[in-house]
């Protein structure tokens, strides 16, 4: 497909179209996995980048490395996330006003470079550094990628395979969780460079992907309300070619489904803030609450596991890794399961249930880990279960904010709640958790563990007030576009 992509010199004021109509019933083809696998990958890389983190996050401590305390550990981590939201308030917003195939590119360059730079890492402020800038890359993923992916998938699989890619988290996290095995054995690697290896495939890994994504097409619901509908008409009548090759002939589109808009070349920062305050002030609210439970929760566990393995459990820090790599696989067994359930039984039934069954799971887990009648074995089958509920929970919040607002503000909308909720939730999460566990109190770390029962549980809660039922519905349906008109 032609890369290039123009505005038209003079975009019509008023359009009438049926590509939202003529994406949706195309049939699951070899297109669609491209799709997937070009762009999902951004979660693999994610994971990878989190649970290498945490796995050497002992080995950092060594003062044969960089000789960091817990406490730095956790902030190091903070500091990632920090640069995560500020990539993804950034990149959002460029996404939405340049298109999204473009910052397919930016994004996972910078990821590429920051990985890059933290295996040269010599102190903890360069590390810190190098981490934020990685994180920035990571943060501006999720914005370009996600808004992409809902924007082409049909609306009757839009749920589950969104859950899918972002479950692909945990193939990273469990590739992550093996290669610390071999990187961090020092029969293999002197120990201040077997971490650093790591990070150094991670920003391998990159450049192949970057290969891929040439074959991914700008969004096309992007181009028609930005007033490049002669692009948009090109590239869907290349991409039915391809599938009717593939899959038969497709039936007609329904013109009682075509809509009208009115295009603009810029949509401002303020609308995704009107908007919120506005007409999605109930939609808003369930966004915050989804994103900041699950951002906690997950921010607060994956970044200082190791350090509880570590200082409760006496688990020698080359070997955390493999503790890890039970968490991944709950994870992703939870949205292989339950992910097809968010498109038939629906959204707001879902969310709410898998919340309240992590949150109820975790309760009893802080408890008994408080009670220290848990191993380093037993905690982590516990925390494998409560991740097979917790997955498709956070999945599913990424999937809420990406689908529940008009189509201009998509990425940005995707940025702001991943930002706020993950500087609410997520950035004091580490650092919190790593001061509790330098503690050494069993009972400090289960305040926290309870603290974040409380957020899924209000979360839940939330969820099953103010859910929204998206189910198989076209986007323009959960979500009147900004341009459209009579």
């Amino acid at each position: 497909m032609d890369a290039a992509r123009f505005p038209q010199a003079n975009p019509p004021a008023r359009i009438r179209t049926l590509i939202p109509a003529r994406l949706d019933r195309l049939p699951w083809s070899r297109f669609h996995l491209m799709l997937v696998l070009a762009l999902g990958i951004t979660w693999i890389l994610d994971g990878l980048e989190v649970t290498l983190v945490g796995a050497v996050s002992g080995v950092l401590q060594d003062e044969r490395t960089l000789g960091f305390t817990p406490a730095e550990v956790g902030f190091a981590a903070t500091c990632y996330l920090i640069g995560a939201v500020s990539g993804s308030l950034i990149f959002g917003y460029l996404t939405d006003r340049y298109g999204r195939r473009l910052f397919f590119f930016v994004t996972l360059s910078v990821y590429l470079v920051g990985a890059l730079l933290t295996a040269f890492a010599w102190d903890l402020w360069s590390f810190i550094a190098f981490r934020m800038l990685t994180g920035a890359g990571i943060g501006g993923e999720y914005a370009a990628i996600n808004s992409a992916i809902d924007e082409l998938v049909p609306a009757r699989l839009r749920g589950r395979i969104a859950l899918y890619i972002n479950g692909s988290y945990w193939v990273g996290a469990a590739l992550g969780a093996v290669s610390t095995v071999v990187f961090l054995d020092p029969n293999l690697f002197p120990v201040d460079l077997g971490w650093r290896v790591g990070f150094f495939v991670g920003a391998l890994l990159s450049l192949f992907i970057i290969l891929v994504r040439r074959h991914v097409p700008e969004s096309l619901r992007w181009e028609v309300t930005h007033g490049r509908s002669d692009q948009a008409e090109a590239t869907m009548e290349e991409i039915e070619r391809r599938v009717e090759a593939e899959c038969g002939p497709l039936p007609a589109p329904d013109d009682a489904h075509a809509i009208t808009l009115h295009p603009r070349r810029h949509f401002g920062f303020g609308l995704i803030l009107r908007a919120a305050l506005g007409e999605y002030r109930s939609r808003a609210m369930l966004g915050l609450a989804l994103m900041i439970s699950q951002a906690f929760l997950y921010n607060a566990i994956f970044f200082t596991y190791a350090l509880v393995l570590t200082q409760f459990y006496a688990v020698p820090s080359a070997q955390t890794g493999l503790y890890l790599l039970p968490f991944a696989v709950g994870n992703f067994l939870g949205v292989i399961f339950l992910g097809h359930y968010f498109d038939t039984v629906g959204r707001r039934q879902m969310i709410a249930a898998t919340y309240l069954a992590s949150a109820l799971l975790l309760l009893i887990t802080g408890w008994l880990f408080a009670q220290d009648v848990l191993t380093a074995v037993t905690l982590t089958l516990m925390w494998t279960l409560i991740f097979f509920f917790a997955s498709p929970a956070a999945s599913a919040a990424y999937l809420t904010v990406s689908e529940i607002f008009p189509l201009e503000t998509r990425a940005l909308a995707i940025a702001f709640f991943y930002s706020v909720g993950t500087g609410v939730g997520g950035v004091a999460a580490p650092w919190l958790f790593g001061t509790l566990i330098g503690t050494g109190s069993r009972f400090n770390v289960f305040y926290g563990y309870l603290f974040a029962t409380a957020l899924m549980t209000a979360a839940a809660v939330i969820a099953l007030i103010y859910g929204v039922a998206a189910e198989r519905r076209a986007l323009e349906h959960v979500a009147r576009p900004l341009s459209a008109g009579d």
